[in-house]
Order: C-alpha cells, then structure tokens, then sequence
C-alpha cells in the first residue's frame, strides 16, 4: 500500500503513549476511538483521543459504540476541535487495515491503527481512503 506523501497525520507522543496503553489493556480484543484535532489542508493534528466501546462479538474486529460516536462529536464542538478520524488496535496483526476496516471506513478520515501482541505494542500507522476506497498509508509525526 502506498504512502500518501501529501498527508500528513501529528499524533504526539503524550497520545501515542495514550493509545499504546489503552491497545495493551483491551488485548486480545481489540480497542477502538475517535480522534479530535483539526485539519488544516492534508495535514490532520490529532489533540485529543476518545475511548469508545468496542460492540463487536469477535476478539479481532471492532464495531463503535454509536452514544460513544455522538459523545466524542459533542466534546469536540465544545473543544472546538473536530473528528478526523478513527483509531484502533489489531491484536496479533501487523498495522495495517483489513478488508474489515475499509469497508465500514469513511472518507477523509485518518485511521490510526496500533499493532499489539502479547501484549506488547509494535507500530502505529495511519491510513486514509485513497482512490477505489482503497487505504493509502499517511506520513506520521509527533
């Protein structure tokens, strides 16, 4: 999958420590959130993150709690900030979107997502829909 050299995704370190320890926690099942910041052209800055509940029946899939959803855009507003997207972990499987995330992902949002095994995280990579609703990875920086 290729690198989308335009877009750009900041996830401080205070954030990526946030998400590394929520992803440890949940393991083995997988966790999952919202990511508030702001867009400013290509590039995204990711300022805060929201857990949401994981509804899904399997360990390896996620399903977002809709009230967690429609909380995370209510304390957005209020932050005057906005979603942009989506984090979560994949349990026992490299960073990289399955044909599961693409097909519940929306377009132009980042996709963070967190590798962990044995409870051990690995990489974090973000992602976005690209042309053909195919993922396009995102550069990262802190």
């Amino acid at each position: 999958m290729p690198t989308l050299a335009r877009t750009t995704v900041s996830l401080p370190a205070a954030l990526h420590a946030e998400l590394a320890g929520v992803a440890r926690a949940r393991y083995p099942r997988e966790a999952c959130g919202l990511l508030l910041g702001r867009r400013d052209g290509d590039h995204v800055r990711v300022l805060e993150q929201r857990e949401a509940r994981n509804l899904a029946v399997t360990a390896d899939r996620y399903d977002l709690d809709p009230l967690d959803h429609l909380r995370a855009e209510d304390e957005a507003r209020a932050l005057e900030l906005e979603v942009v997207g989506v984090w979560h972990s994949h349990p026992d499987h490299p960073a990289r979107p399955s044909e599961s995330d693409r097909a519940q992902a929306w377009d132009g949002w980042s996709y963070v997502i967190v590798s962990v095994s044995a409870g051990a995280v690995g990489e974090v990579r973000s992602w976005r829909l690209g042309n053909a609703r195919a993922f396009q990875e995102e550069a990262m920086r802190p």
